[in-house]
């Protein structure tokens, strides 16, 4: 029966490899993180690994997910602009420039109200919403396309189908 081998030595043996990876798939400086973090990960997790798992390829596979992570991570830090914006914008602050609509909304039935804020609010899926009203993800569509349809009859600034489609033709 072989016996697994100190953590120590497999970052010896496999060090080199795994930074080797790093940098193929990051820049240097993160490169060095994402060793760091690789063998940090494996360390906690080295003692369930199996005897004859291929140590060397299982700690690619790590290295390649913490390359990603940092990529993933890169995404979400704000760039920075020369100059900003001279007026505030309510783009994307919900209910900034509608709250005509969103009067109208409130005054829809309850199940209709709720699966329209969810639904294009927040952003949920049917499946979400039935979910939280209780029922099936028909039911929540269905609320839904009542709830849209009402605020087509009843709101002012909404258009007709036949005006949307004269519209897209156009």
């Amino acid at each position: 029966m072989d016996m697994k081998q100190p953590f120590e030595t497999v970052v010896v043996q496999h060090g080199v490899t795994v930074l080797r990876v790093c940098r193929a798939l990051l820049e240097v400086h993160d490169a060095d993180d994402a060793w760091s973090e690789t063998f940090l990960a494996a360390m906690r997790a080295y003692p369930d690994l199996p005897e004859t798992a291929n140590v060397e390829a299982w700690l690619v596979t790590i290295a390649r997910r913490k390359a990603i992570d940092v990529h993933r991570a890169a995404k979400r830090i704000p760039l920075p602009v020369a100059e900003l914006p001279e007026a505030p914008t309510a783009l994307g602050i919900p209910g900034a420039d509608d709250t005509d609509v969103w009067m109208y909304v409130g005054k829809l039935p309850e199940k209709q109200r709720q699966a329209i804020t969810f639904r294009y609010l927040v952003g949920m899926s049917y499946a979400e919403i039935s979910t939280i009203l209780g029922g099936t993800v028909e039911a929540a569509r269905r609320a839904s396309a009542d709830g849209l349809k009402n605020l087509r009859r009843n709101y002012p600034g909404a258009r007709s189908q036949s005006e949307l489609a004269k519209g897209a033709r156009s």
